[in-house]
């Protein structure tokens, strides 16, 4: 019984750590989102150490059909956005099969580098995806605290 009982609470968490993230939507005027997930972050606000790289991943589903996407990241501190470089801003290097089309639902993948020399901070995440008019695919933003 103690063995099951083991297994049990072993599956409930292996579980939670693959719960999707609860997000504010930011703006998503040409898409809709239908779940982010970072990982790891098991719970929020998420935990981003210092010298690791997360890995994010957002469906969402495309209401007007654009020929590319540019991903922008800030990091927003008392209302500011300050831009957070990312390794590809390109959404059609990241999981996205361009041109985006209209009604399709897309998997955006991407890395979230967190550089040593950041301080240890707590700060908003705002991650945004524009089309090719610039104008807003999808916009989330979620508490993070960046620790050594």
């Amino acid at each position: 019984m103690v063995v099951s009982a083991l297994a049990l609470l072993l599956a409930l968490g292996t579980t939670a750590l693959a719960e999707p993230l609860r997000f504010v939507d930011c703006g998503s005027k040409d898409g809709s989102i239908q779940e982010v997930n970072v990982s790891p972050c098991p719970t929020q606000p998420c935990l981003l150490h210092k010298g690791t790289s997360y890995s994010i991943n957002v469906t969402f589903a495309s209401k007007i059909e654009s020929q590319g996407s540019k991903a922008k990241v800030y990091g927003e501190m008392l209302h500011v956005d300050i831009p957070f470089p990312i390794p590809e801003p390109d959404g059609c290097k990241s999981g996205i099969q361009c041109p985006i089309q209209k009604g399709h639902s897309y998997s955006y993948l991407n890395k979230l580098p967190v550089k040593s020399e950041y301080p240890s901070i707590k700060l908003i995440v705002k991650w945004e995806l524009v089309d090719d008019q610039d104008q807003m695919l999808f916009c989330w933003k979620i508490p993070v605290q960046i620790t050594s």
